[in-house]
C-alpha cells in the first residue's frame, strides 16, 4: 500500500496582505497570485524565491484567471470590478464595474469566461473580446464558487444562500437546485475527474460528496475541518484532493474513497499560521500551492512511496 508523502519545498513571501487568488502562469512552471494589496505577482516554480509584479489594481483581488491566447490576466476585485489586464501592454488594461460586493470566482469554459459575484449574479463573457454576453440572477445572495464538469456539460455554482445550483453549461438553464446543501455559504466546489461526484465545502466546515448518477443526492458528509473550508483542489491525475481551511490546516484525501490521508499544519509541517484561503494543484508539476492570510504561499511536493 503506497504511503502519501508531502514535503514543504519553499515558502514564498512578498505580498503585503492576505492572498486570496492563485492560478496558472504563462510558462509551464509559472503561477500567478492575487492579494489584498492589489498586487498580481508572477512566480516561476523553477526559481520560486523571486516573484515579479505583473500588475497592480486599486482594490483587493479576490479571484484571477490567466488567458494565454491573449496574454491577459482577468482579476476580480472586492468591489465587483473585473480587470482585463494586458500583460504586454498595461495601457490597454480595462476595469469593468460589473458585479456588486466582489467577484468571488472566475472560470473558463472554451471561448467563454464565467464570473460569480455578489448579489447573486452569474455572467458569461466572451474571453477574446472581454465583453459580457449574458447574466442570470441565480440568488439574492452572493455566488461564491464555480466548477465545471465536461462529461455532464454542467456548471456548478455555490452560493451564500446555502444552495448549490447545477446548470446546463450552454443554455445556463438550472437543472437542479440543491437547497440547504450546507448550513451556511458554499465557498468551494470541485467535480471528481470522472464526473461522477461533486465535492462541496463551506462555512460550516463540512466536506460533502454528492453522487450525480440520475438525480443528485448526498453521498457522504463529514466534519472535515474546525472552521470554514475555503478551497478544494484535485491532483492533476485525480489521485488525491486537498482542502484548505480557516483553521490553518491543509488536509489531503483519497480521491476514490474520500478518506483522510494526511494533515498539514504549522507545528509539524511548517504550514501556515493563519487561514488557508486558496489551493492550486499545478497541472504541470507535482506541486500543491497554498495561499494564506499570513501573506505567504507554500509550495508542497506531494507523492507516494511504498513502505
Amino acid at each position: 500500500m503506497p504511503d502519501l508523502t508531502v514535503r514543504k519545498t519553499v515558502q514564498l513571501t512578498g505580498h503585503n496582505a492576505s492572498i486570496f487568488a492563485l492560478g496558472q502562469g504563462p510558462e509551464a512552471d509559472g503561477a500567478f497570485s492575487g492579494a489584498g494589496d492589489g498586487w498580481i505577482v508572477h512566480w516561476s516554480l523553477e526559481n520560486p524565491e523571486v516573484g515579479r509584479l505583473a500588475a497592480k489594481v486599486d482594490s483587493r483581488v479576490f479571484s484571477l484567471l490567466y488567458l494565454p491566447e491573449w496574454n491577459k490576466v482577468l482579476a476580480g476585485n472586492m468591489n465587483g470590478g473585473l480587470h482585463w489586464i494586458q500583460l504586454d501592454d498595461p495601457e490597454k488594461t480595462r476595469n469593468i464595474a460589473h458585479h456588486q460586493k466582489g467577484v468571488f470566482d472566475i472560470l473558463r469554459i472554451g471561448p467563454f469566461v464565467y464570473t460569480a459575484g455578489g448579489k447573486g449574479l452569474l455572467t458569461r463573457w466572451a474571453a477574446a473580446e472581454g465583453h459580457s454576453l449574458e447574466s442570470i440572477q441565480l440568488s439574492n445572495q452572493s455566488l461564491r464558487s464555480l466548477a465545471y464538469c465536461p462529461q455532464r456539460g454542467e456548471l456548478a455554482v455555490g452560493a451564500s444562500d446555502r444552495a448549490i445550483y447545477l446548470l446546463d453549461a450552454d443554455s445556463l438553464q438550472v437543472r437542479h437546485r440543491l437547497a440547504d446543501a450546507h448550513d451556511n455559504s458554499v465557498f468551494t466546489l470541485h467535480y471528481t475527474p470522472d464526473g461522477g461526484h461533486l465535492l462541496s465545502g463551506g462555512r460550516d466546515a463540512m466536506l460533502k460528496v454528492w453522487s450525480l448518477a440520475n438525480q443528485p443526492k448526498l453521498h457522504s458528509a463529514q466534519p472535515a475541518h474546525w472552521y470554514t473550508i475555503n478551497s478544494i483542489a484535485f491532483h492533476p491525475e485525480g489521485r488525491w484532493f486537498a482542502t484548505g481551511s480557516r483553521d490553518r490546516t491543509i488536509k489531503l484525501w483519497d480521491a476514490q474513497t474520500f478518506e483522510l490521508l494526511k494533515v498539514l499544519d504549522s507545528s509539524r509541517d511548517g504550514g501556515h499560521i493563519n487561514s488557508v484561503n486558496r489551493l492550486f494543484w499545478h497541472p504541470y508539476r507535482n506541486s500543491l500551492i497554498s495561499a494564506s492570510d499570513d501573506r505567504t504561499m507554500i509550495v508542497w511536493e506531494v507523492g507516494s512511496s511504498f513502505a
